[in-house]
This record gives structure tokens, sequence and C-alpha cells, in this order.
């Protein structure tokens, strides 16, 4: 009797140094109760230490494992083609002096961008002129302008990356978020596009 496996390749997992993957870490599986713990517990790779942090599964090698796990299985593949294990290997933590430092160049990096992107726009002068026009009073330095506006400043800043330290204030995705999102689209499409050149590299010279 036939039996129909479906398979969903998932698009990147996590794994240890030297782990073990299975056919359940990579993939999500509906078939037959009776196959089920099989395929669950299917080895499809082992992490070497010749591996490095980016290892590519492609969905054939998959199917070719369960054909020979399971003489009259139809292997029928939804989703993505491959799926992207990355190796998490141990990074050595940053100091603290060093943290401390990398934070204050930031800071006042952007206090410095900011600052000169104001002067640019001659943004002291046009709240000059503002606080002229409404009030008829000539005023260098207009702080019913300034100080609201430094305030509102920063507020933006916080809705804009949808954070306040470690903490987000709703669910809807950051700008930033979202570009990061897409930067790692590109990147695990360029990996599996390079993987696969390099694996018909390979096949032609054998």
């Amino acid at each position: 009797m036939e039996k129909t496996v479906y398979i969903r390749m998932r698009n990147r997992v996590l794994a240890k140094p030297e782990e073990s993957i299975y056919l359940m870490d990579i993939a999500q599986i509906i078939a037959p109760e009776s196959v089920i713990p099989e395929l669950k517990k299917l080895k499809v790779y082992q992490i070497t230490e010749r591996d490095k942090n980016i290892i590519v599964i492609d969905v054939m090698k998959i199917i070719r494992l369960i054909s020979g796990l399971i003489e009259d299985a139809e292997v029928q593949t939804i989703g993505p083609a491959q799926t992207i294990i990355e190796v998490i290997l141990k990074k050595k933590q940053m100091s603290k002096p060093l943290f401390i430092l990398i934070w204050f160049l930031l800071f006042f990096g952007s206090a410095m961008a900011i600052m000169n992107f104001h002067d640019d726009v001659s943004m002291r002068s046009v709240q000059e002129k503002m606080y002229r026009i409404i009030t008829g009073v000539e005023d260098s330095k207009p702080w019913i302008f300034q100080i609201p506006y430094s305030i509102g400043l920063g507020l933006g800043m916080i809705l804009f990356f949808n954070h306040v330290f470690q903490k987000r204030i709703n669910e809807e995705p950051s700008p930033l978020e979202v570009e990061m999102f897409n930067y790692q689209l590109d990147l695990d499409n360029y990996v599996i596009i390079h993987e696969n050149k390099e694996s018909m590299k390979d096949t032609d010279d054998d």
C-alpha cells in the first residue's frame, strides 16, 4: 500500500556544534501514524568540526532518505526547497569597558549627526523666525520651541524604533526590524544559490 508523506522544510534552524540533525528538526511532517516515529528520527545530517557555521540541506536529499527508509512512500513537498542550518558557535563576550566605549561613540556620533543636520537646514533661525511671527518679539533663544522640539525628537525616535530599552511598545515591527528581515531573506537566498553552485561544481568534478 502506497504511503503519502507531506514535507514542509523550515527556512532556518539553529544547531549546536557536533549535533545530529533529524528530519523533525528541519521539517514539518504529515504522514500515516505507522511511519511518523521512523520519519521523525530519520537522521539527516551530522555536524562535524569541518563544517562552517552555515549548512544547507536540500529537499532532494530528504526525498532520497525517505524513499530509502520507506519503499512505497510517495513524498510531496510544500514550501521552501532548502533549509539553512546555522551552527551557533561560542562567541567571546564583549568586555564591559569596550561596551561602554562603543555606547559612548554611538551616542555622541548620533548626537553630532543630528546637530549637523539641524545646522545645515538652519533649524535655529527657523525657530527664531517662527517665534518672532507668533509673539512679535525678537529672541535668540526661543526655549518655548526648542525644548518641546527636543523632547518630541526623542519621543519620535522611540516610536520609530518601537522600543524603550529592551521593552517593545507594541507588536508592530519597526522599520529597522523590517529592513533586517529583508536583509536576512536576501542573505539566505544568496547562501542557497551559492551552495547550489558549489554542489554542481563538485558533481562536475566527480
